[in-house]
């Protein structure tokens, strides 16, 4: 039964100027916290020349930040909830800041290991804040599903722009650079913050519960870790005891919320209509989004044979799609379209995407760039709608528990859609890659065109050819296998949200 002190008939609030100016200083640091994740694609090489790290060093300078992110985000987004998401926004801008600096700086690779890992940290707090902090500044649904539909742009723009930047400053300027960029925008925001954006917090949030914060780590770390290695090594003992461990360590983390008087993600927020099937589609899009990544830059940039700096340019033309898929899914919505069938038909387009990439041959730039354009704009809606669903279904005081407990899906998506997807079309490529190669070109489509080129003549020509067909029909058999996957979720959507509707914050828990 609803209290009847929970509820309102007020209608929500109209944002004003004030609240869209501090929406644009919030995107700041979440372009530059997105990008972070791409920005060292083109500077390893040059810092590699300049650090000299070890190959393990070099691996940790690379993956220390999302680790890092992905371990602590359910930490950040439930301690934002306690002592307030824009002052925690403000203290990781802070950290953010100085990290950048440091690992600008850096003058060996433990020192920017572990700047990498104060970024990571940082980012940890900047992602569901600014999420939680969307929530408290648009309460009008139609305005915060449009906050939110900008926020996913940016989001997925910033992947996607982070890996050009990166090329374009280490060509003209050094490798701190990429790193230095992001000064200003911290600097803005450490100033305006505390002007334009309003505190959000949980105002009856209980004691903080530390115990969930080593076994949400320990959890979410192995899993992130043992998928990623899976797609880069293969299927190894290790990587699959790592996940193994890490489901383990969830199992505890879920019980431990179900019985903790102050959990780190309360168990109700599951309770608020349309939050579980939110979280979890949104999880499926982040397979499908990742899992069709690990294949698309490899393929423009080694199939196409492009310059690392070209593939990363050309991969830029797809974003005018997702630029236009966010808004129009929005106002559909608006409009009175059910949300089900907006979402169902993101993941139709996103399907169709997929089916694109399936056709492609080794010559093939356009289609498989129309794939990415087609698959990401699906996902795009997807993933927009679902952040506006979730956020819509819970309580000002615990949006930044459920923003980051959205973020971590996202993170296990799309490892599980790089393990998964990658592994399908790494077993297509080593069965068609001719027995009689060398063994380097069987593990990977670098390795068979690293070796094709000290071949001579018509033998190297011949590998590198069989090498491409070779990773082109992987790259098809996991594009049949996304798309059947996605039709799935489609589904699934048409199932599980038909008819739901935002209810009154004030209501999403009781």
């Amino acid at each position: 039964m609803t209290n009847p002190t929970c509820t309102t008939n007020t209608p929500p609030s109209l944002a004003g100027r004030r609240e869209w100016t501090a929406l644009c200083v919030l995107m700041l640091p979440l372009l530059l916290v997105s990008m972070d994740v791409s920005v060292l694609y083109f500077a390893i090489p040059s810092i590699s020349a300049d650090l000299e790290p070890s190959g393990t060093q070099q691996l940790w300078i690379f993956d220390i930040y999302a680790f890092v992110l992905a371990g602590l985000l359910m930490t950040m987004g439930s301690l934002g909830d306690r002592i307030g998401s824009r002052r925690l926004l403000l203290f990781g801008a802070a950290a953010f800041g100085t990290a950048s600096l440091v690992a600008a700086y850096a003058n060996s690779a433990e020192t920017l290991i572990a700047a990498r890992a104060v970024l990571g940290i940082g980012g940890a707090t900047l992602m569901p804040s600014t999420m939680a902090l969307v929530r408290t500044m648009f309460t009008h649904p139609g305005q915060r599903a449009k906050a939110v539909g900008l926020w996913s742009g940016v989001m997925t723009g910033g992947i996607a722009l982070g890996s050009v930047m990166s090329g374009v400053l280490v060509e003209y300027f050094w490798w701190g650079s990429v790193f230095l960029v992001n000064l200003p925008a911290m600097a803005l925001l450490l100033v305006l913050g505390p002007i334009l954006l309003p505190e959000s917090r949980n105002p009856q949030p209980g004691r903080f519960d530390l115990l969930s914060v080593p076994l949400s780590m320990a959890a979410v770390l192995p899993v992130i870790y043992g998928l990623k290695e899976l797609t880069a090594e293969g299927w190894h003992t290790e990587y699959v005891l790592s996940i193994t461990v890490g489901l383990f360590f969830a199992y505890l983390f879920v019980q431990r919320q179900r019985t903790a008087k102050s959990p780190l993600i309360s168990p109700a927020l599951f309770r608020g209509h349309g939050f579980t099937p939110a979280v979890v589609l949104n999880l499926v899009s982040a397979f499908g989004v990742m899992g069709s990544a690990y294949f698309t830059t490899q393929y423009i940039q080694s199939v196409l044979d492009k310059s690392a700096l070209e593939a990363a340019l050309w991969a830029l033309l797809p974003s005018v799609l997702i630029g236009v898929a966010a808004p129009v899914s929005t106002q559909l919505v608006q409009k009175g379209v059910d949300r089900a069938y907006v979402v169902t038909s993101g993941f139709v387009v996103a399907a169709c995407g997929y089916g694109l990439l399936a056709l492609a041959g080794t010559d093939s730039m356009w289609l498989v760039l129309a794939g990415v354009g087609v698959l990401a704009s699906g996902i795009v809606t997807v993933m927009s709608q679902m952040m506006d669903l979730a956020l819509g279904t819970v309580p000002v005081g615990n949006a930044g528990a459920a923003s980051a407990l959205l973020e971590t899906g996202t993170e296990f998506g799309g490892a599980l859609g790089m393990a998964v997807l990658g592994s399908i079309g790494t077993a297509v490529y080593r069965n068609e890659i001719p027995s009689d190669a060398p063994a380097a070109a069987h593990e990977t489509l670098g390795g068979a065109l690293a070796v094709a080129r000290h071949l001579p003549g018509d033998t190297g020509q011949a590998l590198a050819t069989a090498a491409r067909d070779a990773f082109t029909s992987g790259m098809q058999a996991a594009a049949i296998t996304g798309a059947v996957l996605l039709l799935g979720a489609a589904g699934l959507a048409a199932a599980t949200l038909r008819g739901v509707r935002v209810r009154a914050a004030e209501e999403a828990l009781v």
